[in-house]
């Protein structure tokens, strides 16, 4: 762990100097504001997918990570769960020195569509004082995609990022900049 922490530090050492922290507060108070709109949009793209939506989304999504900085926020490992697959749970139990029985008995349950998800809420394995994950080199594989904004087919993931808009601020940073963007075109 030392060592991944030393290694975020250099990280953000060398990065960027555009990133910029993420104001939890802030951003609540836009999601506020333009929740309904934005999912509006994402709905009309959904229905008729305008000329060169990937490839926009693909733009945008290299903006928004030049921009965002995950390590300040950490409000998806508070406010939401990843979905744990069986190969997440016999890849994580032994980091613990457990089975993937004693992993779920003690940190997971089964949700109604047979989904194992975290217990609690913010995530165990998140360090609070550092926005770190303590099982980052080994963490869920939904953890790991989050917040799932490279996908090819953008419209195959309008319903995720309608979800993701309230919770992570490089979702809607990305829908954001897609929007202003249609609406020059138009």
């Amino acid at each position: 762990m030392l060592y991944f922490s030393k290694s975020i530090k250099l990280i953000r050492h060398q990065q960027n100097t555009s990133m910029s922290s993420v104001n939890l507060r802030s951003f609540k108070k836009k999601v506020f504001a333009r929740k309904r709109k934005m999912k509006l949009a994402l709905s009309r793209w959904e229905k008729k997918p305008p000329q060169g939506l990937d490839k926009l989304a693909s733009v945008s999504e290299k903006e928004v990570w030049t921009e965002t900085d995950c390590t300040t926020c950490a409000n998806c490992c508070r406010k939401m769960t990843p979905t744990f697959k069986e190969k997440d749970i016999r890849r994580i139990a032994p980091h613990f020195d457990m089975t993937p029985k004693a992993f779920k008995e003690k940190w997971l349950f089964k949700d109604g569509d047979g989904d194992w998800l975290n217990t609690s809420n913010p995530c165990q394995f998140l360090d609070l004082k550092t926005n770190m994950c303590s099982i980052y080199e080994i963490r869920p594989t939904d953890c790991a995609e989050f917040p799932h904004l490279s996908k090819k087919k953008f419209v195959e993931y309008v319903d995720t990022h309608k979800q993701n808009l309230e919770y992570c601020p490089a979702t809607f940073k990305l829908v954001e900049k897609m929007m202003d963007r249609l609406s020059d075109a138009g």
